[in-house]
């Protein structure tokens, strides 16, 4: 066998020995290793830490994509998949501007590190969004009366410069490391997943990782 045909036959065994998509296999996993590594402030996750799924949403309080999202589709998604123990939900904050800031940490104040009284406030806040950008102030102030707390509790909350400093801290990495530049932005076990997206686009997603 000249040395020729052996370079041939040798550079085909490697082809058949790597397959295709074994560099993005690779990616994937680097990137599903990345959106799973723990952040400045506690996630928010609902779902049981077995579900064979992850969805992770970087949202912003003043997307109304965000907005849409979470009054259409997450009901769905939480009733079908979610409360089943088939998917894991990871909501990360990414705010476009000082209002979204300000409601998100509103948020993780009324919250204490409870994700259920977090995904409550957010409801309130999505359902409400319009006016969070019109009145901020206002209703910063109205929805934090409603959840217990007072104008100087609010007021207090939102001077929290080390939560400030972890929101803007967490939101550094989604864009330097996750690439996140938008949103909503998802990952489906650690697949990116840009702009808005109907239950029955996201459904196309879960259902071929629940057969693996």
């Amino acid at each position: 066998m000249n040395a020729l045909l052996r370079t041939a036959i040798a550079a085909l065994l490697a082809c058949i020995a790597t397959p295709p998509f074994a560099g993005f296999a690779v990616a994937q996993s680097a990137m599903t290793a990345a959106v799973a590594k723990s952040v400045s402030l506690p996630d928010i996750v609902i779902g049981s830490p077995k579900a064979p799924v992850t969805i992770t949403e970087y949202a912003s309080m003043s997307c109304s994509h965000c907005a849409a999202f979470s009054e259409n589709v997450f009901p769905m998604l939480r009733s079908k998949y979610i409360d089943t123990g088939k998917v894991r939900f990871v909501f990360r904050e990414f705010p476009l501007d000082i209002k979204a800031a300000a409601a998100s940490m509103l948020a993780r104040c009324i919250a204490k590190n409870d994700s259920e009284k977090y995904l409550g406030a957010i409801e309130t806040l999505f359902k409400l969004q319009d006016r969070l950008i019109a009145q901020t102030k206002e209703t910063l102030n109205f929805i934090g009366k409603l959840n217990g707390m007072s104008e100087q509790d609010v007021a207090t909350c939102e001077r929290d410069q080390a939560m400030f400093d972890k929101l803007a801290a967490d939101q550094k990495y989604a864009h330097q490391t996750l690439k996140v530049d938008s949103t909503p932005t998802f990952f489906v076990n650690g697949e990116r997943l840009k702009g808005s997206m109907s239950f029955e686009e996201l459904e196309q997603r879960i259902k071929p990782l629940l057969r693996k």
